[in-house]
């Protein structure tokens, strides 16, 4: 069965204060627009996923295992799964495009409220 999202219509879901997501889940693979609003931080953590993105408005701060990365609009990234990695927008609101493989089952999990 095919899927569609709009991500400039949503429904958004809020992953921790001031960063928001928007998902769409594959079978074997999802991407997931994420908002970062000035001052918001994605905490330093890892996971087993591996994960590509691209930013598609805004700069983005990304600390990939203590280096820090400065990625305007246009600029892409891949993390290997297990690598330790942080976040946050520089100045105005940033939006990002992620994709996981595998599909982040926590993140689901948070969408459909169980």
């Amino acid at each position: 069965m095919s899927r569609f999202v709009d991500f400039e219509a949503g429904p958004w879901h809020e992953l921790m204060p001031g960063i928001r997501m928007q998902p769409l889940f594959g079978d074997e693979a999802m991407l997931n627009m994420i908002e970062l609003e000035p001052g918001s931080i994605v905490a330093e953590h890892s996971h087993p996923h591996e994960q590509l993105g691209l930013v598609v408005e805004g700069v983005l701060v990304l600390r990939i295992e203590g280096v820090e990365h400065r990625l305007p609009a246009g600029n892409g990234y891949q993390i290997p799964g297990g690598v330790s990695h942080a976040a946050w927008a520089e100045g105005a609101r940033c939006r990002v495009l992620d994709v996981f493989h595998p599909i982040r089952e926590d993140y689901r999990e948070l969408v459909s409220g169980k």
